[in-house]
This record gives structure tokens, C-alpha cells and sequence, in this order.
């Protein structure tokens, strides 16, 4: 079944429109058999009327019902692909224009009797990834049929990308996209219930990008009262940029606009040269006496932070009571490098200038990863070099920080499922868990060569994956021993799921030293 098949099916289900009253106005959302969807509610002010790089502020109310059967514009941003893969399912359809995409979508259970009961199902709030340059609710992909299905409410977020997001500025406050998360989780916190959702059973979910910011939320003060959960599936603990660093990004948006550092010349600039600006300043030298770039040149925007996330955490900040499932896939770094090709002509010219690009002793980094992987090949050593930087030794860190000072369960997991895209060589790749989380048949979505390659996945993965996920987000507890920094006890998940013990205790010792 195609996505567009997918799409077909679900009008020909729709009955009539359910309307919900929120605190801004009325909403109207397209039911389907069980279950309704709407799309497109705005939790914040256009940010062309209120400064696109102000802190969110509350939408006006509206008067009469507003329509949100259909999908909405999306935040300023460049097409994304990563080689010869069609990355449209995760980052949906780019641009699309229109001035209130501060907005979110919900999928709500429709059940016999739901409505006039006490708000008391799960609410599961994902954040999406895409380098923090792309990516939106419209994404297929994101499809919270099966959440709903098993009782939860998935509340899916738009946010603010790029330089308007993430571009650290004088005259503006800092991380303005992650200021929109905590806004939209504001927003359910008051109107949550009246779609059937316990505002104190919030569960924020993310991956990549957005698993970087549900890190970023879950340490900074402003969220306690609003996440009760959270899971970081491929993200950093360790993925903010130091203010150092962020400067030098900043000086070179200037520059390639030809405008003064400050937020009143960017907030003269059309979207459009902003996106443009945003695509040319890659390639920057983010690394520093103290620092290295912990996007490894990947993305020129991220989290910008005194401390890390992790550190923060670690230190007792942020929300301090709160359960947390973290993990990451095994062949993380494989999507930068296969589809490009780059995976097959890797020399250990290259998986060493990976290592400097990343750790103040690259010998002692290599050494260990030669020891763990003794027959790998350049290929295969320069993506778990790469994998372990972006996603690895933060989530490490994340788990080690939460487990020592959170009054809340710390699980972790690892995900192996080998995709045999590109002559097996893609493997369980950066984002391959995320169709297995939503309950989603891959080869149903996007098609069986495009990501998956031939054959089929166990066909228990999906389901048996995405009832974790629900039962974290109603239980606190995945269903696997919990994590904690002396066994530091790791599911790994793949055609069968083992725990393990210190999972490759080695390669995160060595990552230690690094810090």
C-alpha cells in the first residue's frame, strides 16, 4: 500500500467532523472509523506578525469553529535528501508556505463513549528530526493511526528551523525553536484534556534533532510541571553548540547575507534568502580550544548551551523526576556515508580525520575501535566513529546523567535490525527505527527498496516495538530491566531481543576520556 493509497483509505473511512472547544477557540477535525485527526491547531502566534526570532507568543483566540481537516504550511526550509535515498517520508514536503505553521497536529481514539469521560489516556508529544534545518507534521511517516488505535493521544509539532530557530543573534532570545517546543507543550497542558488527554501523563518524544531538543527540554527548569516521560531515540546529550561556536555561525550567515550580526537586520531579510543562507554556510570549522563540533560538521545549527544537557542533568537541573528511554541504532552513522557512496571508497585516511574531528586523542579512539571491530573495514570503522560522535557518547552521557540524579526509571535500548538496502550495506541505520515505533509497516509507507531493500522485516518488529513505546508512555516501564550506571542493562532490539549488559563498554569508556 502506498502512502497515497494510505491516504485514500483514510477519507473513504471519514464519517463526519468531531469539534473540540480549546482555550483559543473551537477546532474541527476529520474523524475516521476510531479515531480523529487534526491538523494544523495553532499553539502560537504567525512569527511574521510577532518577530520571527521573538520568543513564541500566544495565537489570538478565533471565533466560530476552525477547520483542521487538512495539513497546514510548514516552516521556511530547503529540501533534504541524503544521496540517492528519498528522505520525503521523515522530512514530508518541504516548504510549504503560509504564516501560521507555529502549529501542531493530534490524533485522538474515537471510541464508543470517549467523549464527556475523564481526560485520562496517554498523551505521547513527538518532536521530528532533520538536522534542525528540515522536517514538519506533514511527513507520512508520522502517522498516529496506531497510537491512537492503542489509546493514546500522539500530538505531532512544528517548530522553527534554521536560522530563524536556531541562529543564535543579539537582540533575540537563544533557541527560539526550542522555545516553540516548550510553547506547544504549554499549549497541552491546558487544552490536552479537552481531546481526551491526561495533561499529567505527558510522554515528549523525539529522534535526531528532535531527540537533541527533548534533551535540551527535559534539562532546562521551564519544562518541569510539563513532561512527565521522555524518550530520546538517536539524539545528544552532549549535541549543544557552545556559545563560542555558535558565533562563528552567526558570523557566517552575516556574512553571506552581507547584514549586520543582529536580529533586526536578519528580521528585514524575506524567508526565502534566509533558507537560501541557511544552505550555504555548511562546512564552517566549529571546533575550539575546549569544544569539538559535536555535529561533526553535519548541520550549522543546533542547541545553543553554556552547558551541556547532560551536564545539566547531571548537575540536578531541569525536570529531575521524570522517566526516560533512551537509545540508538547500530549502524547510526551509515546514512552519511552509503548512499553517497563515501561508505565504499573510505580509506583509514578518512575514519582518522573522523576521529580528530571529534576526540582529543585520536589514537586512543582508533585503537579501541580497531579492538572492537577487528575485521571491519574503512567503511564500517569511519561510520561507527561517526555514529558514536552524533548519537553515541551523548546518549551515554544522557543515560549516565539521568540514571545518577533523576528520581525517575532510566531504560536504555539498542536498535539492530539490518535494512538490506544497497547490497545490505545500509543496516540499522539513523532513522530505521522510526516506522517500528509508529507501528508501521515499512514496506506499506515508502516501499521495500527505497530504505528496507529486499525482503521483509520480522513481522512482530513493528508491533512488538510501538507497544513498548505505548507501554513506557502509560507505565514508566518498556517492559525490559531498567538502566542504571553500574550493570548499565541494554535492550537490544532486532529479529530477537537480548539485554546486555555495558553494551560496548569499551568504545564508551574511550568516549569518556574524551570529554
Amino acid at each position: 500500500m502506498t502512502t497515497a493509497n494510505r491516504t485514500a483509505n483514510l477519507t473513504t473511512n471519514r464519517t463526519t467532523n468531531r469539534t473540540v472547544t480549546t482555550a483559543q477557540g473551537a477546532v474541527s477535525g476529520a474523524r475516521h472509523e476510531s479515531f480523529t485527526v487534526f491538523r494544523g491547531i495553532p499553539y502560537a502566534a504567525p512569527p511574521a506578525r510577532t518577530g520571527r526570532f521573538a520568543a513564541p507568543a500566544p495565537h489570538a483566540p478565533w471565533d466560530g469553529v476552525r477547520d483542521t481537516t487538512a495539513a497546514g504550511p510548514t516552516a521556511p526550509q530547503a529540501e533534504r535528501n541524503l544521496g540517492a535515498i528519498d528522505m520525503s517520508p521523515y522530512f514530508g514536503p518541504g516548504w510549504v508556505p503560509g504564516d501560521d505553521y507555529l502549529t501542531l497536529d493530534i490524533w485522538t481514539p474515537d471510541s464508543p463513549g470517549r467523549q464527556g469521560q475523564d481526560p485520562d489516556l496517554p498523551v505521547m508529544v513527538f518532536v521530528h528530526g532533520g538536522g534542525f534545518v528540515a522536517g514538519s507534521t506533514r511527513a507520512s511517516l508520522y502517522d498516529g493511526t496506531a497510537f491512537a488505535r492503542d489509546g493514546v493521544v500522539l500530538v505531532t509539532v512544528n517548530y522553527r528551523l534554521g536560522i530563524a530557530g536556531f541562529l543564535d543573534l543579539p537582540g533575540a532570545p537563544r533557541n527560539r525553536g526550542l522555545l516553540d517546543i516548550l510553547a506547544a507543550l504549554r499549549w497541552v497542558r491546558e487544552n490536552i484534556a479537552a481531546f481526551g488527554g491526561d495533561p499529567d501523563q505527558v510522554t515528549l518524544f523525539g529522534q535526531s534533532a528532535g531527540a537533541t531538543l527533548t534533551g535540551a527540554v527535559i534539562a532546562a527548569p521551564e519544562s518541569r510541571g510539563l513532561v512527565r516521560r521522555a524518550i530520546v531515540q538517536s539524539g545528544s546529550g552532549l549535541g549543544a553548540f557552545s556559545p563560542e561556536q555558535a558565533a562563528r555561525v552567526t558570523e557566517a550567515a552575516a556574512s553571506a547575507l552581507g547584514i549586520a550580526p543582529h536580529a533586526d537586520a536578519f528580521d528585514a531579510v524575506p524567508d526565502a534568502r534566509l533558507v537560501e543562507a541557511a544552505a550555504r554556510i555548511g562546512g564552517i570549522d566549529l571546533r575550539t580550544r575546549t569544544a569539538y563540533d559535536p555535529l561533526i560538521g553535519l548541520s550549522p545549527f543546533s542547541v545553543v548551551a553554556d552547558r551541556q544537557p547532560a551536564d545539566a542533568i547531571a548537575a540536578g537541573h531541569g525536570s529531575t523526576d521524570i522517566d526516560l528511554l533512551i537509545g540508538t541504532n547500530a549502524e547510526e552513522g551509515n546514512l552519511y556515508l552509503v548512499p553517497s557512496g563515501a561508505y565504499a571508497t573510505s580509506a583509514m585516511a578518512d575514519v582518522r580525520a573522523a576521529a580528530e574531528r571529534s576526540h582529543p586523542r585520536p589514537d586512543l579512539l582508533l585503537d579501541t575501535y580497531r579492538a572492537a571491530h577487528p575485521a571491519a573495514t574503512p567503511g564500517q570503522l569511519r561510520s561507527a566513529v561517526m555514529g558514536d560522535a552524533l548519537f553515541g557518547a551523548g546518549s551515554w552521557a544522557l543515560a549516565d546523567a539521568h540514571a545518577d540524579r533523576s528520581a525517575g526509571a532510566t531504560y536504555s535500548y539498542r536498535f539492530d535490525w539490518r535494512s538490506r538496502a544497497f547490497d545490505g550495506t545500509l543496516g540499522a541505520t539513523h532513522t530505521m527505527e522510526l516506522p517500528f515505533v509508529f507501528g508501521l509497516d515499512p514496506a506499506q509507507l515508502i516501499g521495500p527498496e527505497a530504505l528496507f531493500g529486499p525482503g521483509a522485516p520480522p513481522p512482530d518488529l513493528a508491533p512488538r516495538m510501538h507497544a513498548a513505546w505505548v507501554r513506557f508512555a502509560r507505565t514508566g516501564d518498556p517492559g525490559w530491566a531498567p538502566y542504571d550506571t553500574l550493570r548499565r542493562t541494554t535492550t537490544v532490539i532486532g529479529h530477537r531481543w537480548t539485554a546486555r549488559e555495558d553494551l560496548r563498554g569499551d568504545v564508551r569508556r574511550a568516549w569518556e576520556v574524551g570529554r
